[in-house]
């Protein structure tokens, strides 16, 4: 079957003004970066989302007044000056925005009460340490020493592709690189396991591992210090209008260009004449054609869904035959229950604090990784995702994909009994840690990761794709630096987002930007890029009608 009659895409030739037509799959930050991109450089492109909403997992949803924000916990790049910064002022993801910054990374709390806070400012986290066990000087003064280092390095090389850096772009990377070669080197060559378990303290020994809101197992220091030192200078801060609000900037942003979307598209496969992508087909039979394929979702769904598997080579094999079924190779999935609260929980109280649980805590919630569980003040985040008078609370905990998937397949009703036990888990918890809340509580949504997985469509439920640090780690790389995000024996094909480019939202929206510098070098055209002269102060209003939860998703997934 065509496309609609008089759609130039529906037809398989060029435009009339010889633009090069660009279709991209998905309306995610890499999809609409991609898109972007291309109509920066004289491209005409289409992006095809099966939502009704951009942004992927960067996304919210509503109820009674709330807005439970997902997915952004802190965004690289949201300070002036470096190349993380730069790209989202071409995306225009901070146009007319203010950002939130918070003195902490985060807090983390055990059994008893004891806690540690994970301050930005090394001097004041060290003594803060010291404070807490001084037997543990020599280990506490070693990562703060690492931190300061840290914070007088700025690497952040996300606006040219691997392959097409110049000599002086290798160079000045090298220029930074070199004087800190060693700290680099032993950083990321210590585990956080074992850099923790050397501590005497033992609320330092679990506290370390949850830096980042939960453990993700097998990181190394590096990444900690990274964003640590990133969030000391204001660069890792909360955009106004959160996950779905940055979302919303960029599909603002992607039309201004003269960009189209299309929602409640789904692509069912691409289409290949003679070894090359024409265009693609949509679940409804309509088949729309392009000059150039950009496949920003799924990577599993790309690979062996829309071409079939006709495509691979070692690289793909091993990733997509082999590590993805690894254990511990994906980041893990998460359940999220977000809570709607009459009146202020306190400007004093941390945003974000990890609860170490008992084994008796860590029994109740279904499907659970680890025995903690991640409860963020997003009220304190951006204005917005409350009526006036009242909070949201995230809390969220790393779960198993395949317990859920497996209740939702076999018994709808054991599915919906195990949410309503994390609602109510939830609501006992917060009682017994910020007394007198479960009286004011007025809702509670809870997602789980075969919630993430309808709707993004993300394997396994899985938030940031392949594990950073893992051996995945060094085969993606080589996707976009030796591959050029193409794939073996296709050509007018390329793939973009967490799948080639690893987890963090900055990394995905560069991977649009170089999908589109190796096109344009195909092409035989100079790159260009600008950024967005958007100034217009942000609202909550341009978030737009949001869905929610229980229409957002399949039936069966309802409030608790």
């Amino acid at each position: 079957m065509a496309g609609d009659a008089g759609d130039a895409w529906s037809a398989d030739e060029r435009e009339p003004d010889g633009r090069p037509r660009v279709i991209v799959i998905g309306a995610g930050v890499a999809g609409m970066s991609t898109g972007c991109y291309a109509q920066m450089n004289g491209m005409r492109s289409r992006i095809f989302e099966k939502h009704v909403l951009p942004g992927g997992c960067c996304t919210a949803w509503s109820r009674d007044g709330y807005i439970f924000d997902y997915c952004i916990e802190w965004l690289i790049g949201t300070a002036a000056g470096n190349d993380a910064h730069q790209v989202w002022r071409e995306l225009g993801a901070l146009d007319g925005k203010t950002v939130t910054n918070f003195e902490m990374f985060n807090r983390v709390v055990d059994e008893t009460g004891r806690s540690v806070v994970f301050y930005n400012d090394p001097d004041r986290l060290e003594r803060h340490l010291l404070d807490l066990s001084p037997a543990d000087a020599r280990l506490i003064r070693s990562f703060c020493r690492d931190l300061r280092r840290f914070i007088d390095i700025e690497l952040y090389p996300f606006l040219t592709a691997p392959a097409l850096r110049t000599v002086r772009e290798r160079a000045a990377t090298l220029r930074t690189v070199l004087p800190a070669f060693r700290l680099f080197w032993r950083t990321a060559a210590t585990p956080m396991h074992q850099f923790a378990d050397r501590f005497q303290d033992p609320l330092l020994r679990r506290a370390f591992r949850n830096i980042f809101f939960q453990d993700p197992e097998g990181f190394p220091l590096l990444p900690y210090l990274f964003n640590m030192a990133s969030a000391h200078h204001d660069n890792a801060g909360f955009p106004q209008g959160g996950s779905l609000g940055l979302a919303r900037s960029i599909e603002e942003r992607y039309k201004t260009l003269g960009g189209e979307i299309s929602y409640r598209a789904r692509v069912e496969r691409i289409l290949v004449e003679d070894g090359r992508a024409v265009g693609i087909e949509l679940r409804n039979g309509r088949r729309y054609y392009a000059d150039h394929v950009v496949s920003a979702c799924d990577g599993h769904t790309t690979i062996h869904g829309l071409l079939q598997g006709r495509f691979t080579g070692p690289r793909i094999d091993k990733l997509y035959n082999e590590l993805l079924y690894r254990p511990g190779t994906l980041f893990p999935a998460v359940v999220s229950a977000f809570v709607g609260v009459q009146g202020d929980l306190g400007p004093d109280r941390a945003h974000s604090t990890t609860y170490l649980l008992s084994p008796e805590d860590a029994a109740q919630l279904p499907g659970a990784l680890q025995s903690s569980l991640v409860v963020q003040l997003r009220s304190q985040y951006s204005d917005g995702f409350a009526p006036p008078g009242r909070s949201v609370v995230h809390c969220t905990y790393f779960s198993d994909f395949a317990y859920w998937k497996a209740l939702r397949a076999v018994d709808r009703k054991e599915y919906r009994a195990k949410k309503s036990q994390v609602a109510d888990f939830v609501r006992n918890f917060l009682e017994r840690r910020l007394p007198g809340t479960a009286e004011r509580i007025e809702l509670i949504d809870v997602a789980s990761p075969a919630t993430t997985r309808r709707y993004t469509g993300n394997h396994d439920g899985s938030i940031l794709a392949w594990k950073a640090f893992s051996e995945a780690d060094g085969i993606a790389a080589k996707l976009v630096g030796k591959d050029r995000m193409r794939l073996p024996g296709l050509r007018g094909f390329s793939m973009a987002g967490q799948w080639v480019g690893m987890g963090g939202l900055i990394r995905a929206a560069s991977t649009g930007r170089f999908v589109v510098q190796y096109l344009c070098e195909e092409l035989e055209r100079g790159f260009t890029a600008f950024e967005s002269q958007g100034g217009e102060p942000w609202h909550p209003g341009k978030l737009g009608r949001l869905p929610q939860l229980d229409r957002w998703s399949a039936r069966g997934e309802t409030r608790t």
